[in-house]
């Protein structure tokens, strides 16, 4: 997986093109409507970018690097295996209802999942391997109870979580259904 973008210009391109893709979609979303939003020419975007499925790659990698790092660092905080579970479910999905709540949200959700498929399979394991370790130190500790091995539940947990954004809810159910997801596998997983 590739490193978040340091670049100030390829941020400010993925800034304008995932704004550009909330108001008016991907299918009519030009390169010229995200050169325009990045404050540049068509020609110098392209110093960047090829075209727009490149900047969906980019933006899908980008998108894991960050809930990586947030998730990890979630995990890494004190508390029971509940609070902490969902202090990390909750950055994983940081972000996501604003994308629900676009007209454009579930189009981009499709759109970035048939362009970008092994990014997210990537993202997606890295994430399961994340919890799955964590879920092991909890294992070892004395802390939580599995009721499967730890990746099983580590890919359990990152399943759930893709699922929910994908069943197109809107944003206020989907934040419920966050919360609700944490709250039942913390609990499961609690010793008590």
């Amino acid at each position: 997986m590739t490193e978040a973008v340091d670049d100030p210009r390829q941020k400010t391109i993925l800034n304008s093109a995932f704004q550009a893709f909330a108001a008016y979609g991907y299918r009519k979303t030009s390169m010229d409507d995200i050169a325009q939003g990045a404050g540049m020419s068509r020609p110098a975007l392209y110093l960047h970018f090829k075209n727009k499925e490149a900047i969906v790659s980019k933006l899908t990698e980008v998108y894991y690097v960050e809930k990586y790092a947030a998730v990890a660092e979630a995990l890494a905080t004190s508390g029971s295996v509940s609070e902490v579970l969902a202090r990390a479910i909750q950055a994983q999905t940081a972000g996501m209802a604003a994308i629900l709540a676009s007209p454009h949200g579930l189009e981009m959700l499709d759109n970035t999942k048939s362009l970008s498929a092994e990014i997210i399979a990537e993202g997606e394991a890295k994430l399961s391997g994340l919890y799955a370790d964590w879920l092991t130190q909890q294992e070892q500790a004395g802390r939580a109870r599995l009721q499967a091995d730890a990746a099983e539940t580590g890919r359990t947990i990152a399943a759930t979580l893709k699922g929910l954004k994908l069943i197109g809810a809107g944003a206020e159910v989907y934040e419920r259904q966050v919360a609700q997801i944490a709250a039942l596998i913390g609990a499961g997983l609690e010793v008590r």
